[in-house]
């Protein structure tokens, strides 16, 4: 019976954040993977299929956002009143029915 002998490999060093890599292993632990075993498969599938395997976005960039005066103050209120600058006024319901009531102003 011949025996099959396993393929030599080679140590490669990944440069991560600790926290990504914190996120990443924690993560990949709930599907059963490791960090090594994710970026072998990874490795793997980029020769197969001849292409990263996985879309690659650039985040949407934001040009400056200016709020109207009534947004600008409702924002300004809602900070103060969350750092206990000024009390805080929000009303509050025991049921959906009695907040869409208010939000709609069908009282």
């Amino acid at each position: 019976m011949a025996t099959i002998k396993p393929k030599a490999k080679t140590s490669s060093t990944i440069r991560l954040d600790p926290e990504l890599r914190k996120e990443l292993s924690e993560g990949l632990a709930n599907v059963g993977m490791t960090v090594n075993g994710y970026f072998t498969m990874a490795a793997k599938q980029f020769i197969i299929q001849g292409k990263v395997p996985f879309e690659i976005k650039n985040a949407p960039k934001v040009e400056h956002v200016t709020f109207n005066d009534e947004t600008r103050k409702a924002i300004v209120r809602a900070y103060a009143e969350e750092e206990g600058i000024i009390p805080d006024t929000a009303k509050t319901f025991d049921n959906a029915d009695d907040a869409m009531n208010e939000l709609f102003n069908d009282k």
